[in-house]
């Protein structure tokens, strides 16, 4: 089968791999579209995958093409969203229900063989069953639109909260259309790329600026959002917060960003600053939330690619343009 490879840091090619068999509890996807993530910039950066090289993709979905021996509940041809993350259920952190910290963690498409090929391997606990009205290549959405809901697990976000997300990319669009869906009395949006800026006045935005400064906000906000793993956004975020405030580290930052906090003010002003990782007991929810319409797959998705221009498709990622960029095997 074709897939996607990162064969090195800083470099990836398309080309014949072997086809993938299922282990007895374990069932193959057939891809229909693959989302381009951050995380998949970091892999090619040589961060979080142990070894390389790698087939990529963490968010996808598609048809069961093949099952194996002791799978039951799934069928061939059944229409599926697949869940990356793999844990060991064993460690310390497993144990706690504190799973996304597992001390063995893996994933599909970043240290497992992902969904940026034909075909995808994947453990029959992890795929959940569409409905019919739901697209299958929209449903690659699924993925990161559970990493959202797991953010706002960690925020415990109350009613009439004034919100500030900084970045306009997929995450914070989505963390946008989730704050509105938790009663947030007002989102506002501070990203400096005016397509994407444009974006999210298109979904409702309360207030737009490409610098937090243009905002009226001088007690500032509930909830401070960080979408971006940008080390200037977050330093400014984390004096945007107003007392008895919360920050949220949820864009995925390289291992070298540094910002700088203020213990006196921390304490003073009853702040907490948080961070939330990756997908816990939420990918069911973020299925049951996309099924029901919470996100507009035609506003969010970009650009759809053949799987071929697998780097073309990262490019275009690194380089802020559009929105969710998918390739399609």
């Amino acid at each position: 089968m074709k897939a996607a490879v990162i064969t090195g840091v800083g470099t990836s090619e398309v080309t014949d791999v072997a086809d993938p068999e299922p282990g007895p509890r374990q069932v193959v996807v057939e891809v229909a579209a693959c989302g381009i993530c951050g995380t998949d910039l970091h892999i090619l950066q040589g961060e979080f995958a142990p070894t390389l090289p790698i087939v990529p993709g963490h968010e996808f979905a598609g048809t069961v093409a093949a099952l194996g021996a002791d799978v039951s509940g799934l069928e061939v041809g059944d229409r599926v969203a697949v869940d990356p993350s793999l844990y060991c259920f064993e460690c310390y952190y497993c144990r706690r229900g504190r799973n996304n910290l597992c001390e063995n963690w893996n994933a599909i498409g970043v240290s497992r063989p992902g969904g940026a090929a034909q075909y995808a391997l994947a453990p029959q606990a992890n795929c959940v069953l569409l409905p019919e009205h739901v697209s299958l290549a929209d449903a690659a959405l699924i993925e990161p639109l559970s990493c959202a809901v797991r953010g706002y697990d960690v925020l415990r976000s109350q009613l009439a909260n004034t919100v500030l997300i900084y970045g306009s990319g997929t995450m914070g669009l989505m963390m946008l259309e989730l704050a509105k869906r938790v009663g947030a009395v007002s989102v506002d949006m501070v990203e400096k790329n005016p397509e994407r800026l444009a974006t999210a006045r298109q979904l409702g935005v309360s207030g737009a600026a490409a610098s937090a400064e243009e905002f009226d906000r001088p007690r500032g906000w509930d909830l401070v959002i960080d979408a971006t793993g940008n080390a200037k956004a977050i330093q400014d975020g984390l004096e945007r917060v107003g007392k008895g405030g919360t920050f949220l580290q949820f864009g995925v930052s390289d291992y070298a960003t540094r910002a700088s906090i203020e213990p006196y003010k921390i304490y003073n002003q009853e702040i907490t600053i948080t961070g939330s990782m990756a997908v816990l007991h939420s990918y069911e929810r973020a299925a049951a939330l996309f099924a029901d319409g919470v996100i507009d797959p035609a506003v969010f998705i970009s650009d759809r690619l053949p799987l071929a221009d697998y780097g073309l498709a990262l490019e275009r990622f690194a380089a802020g343009v559009g929105r969710k960029i998918q390739v399609v095997p």
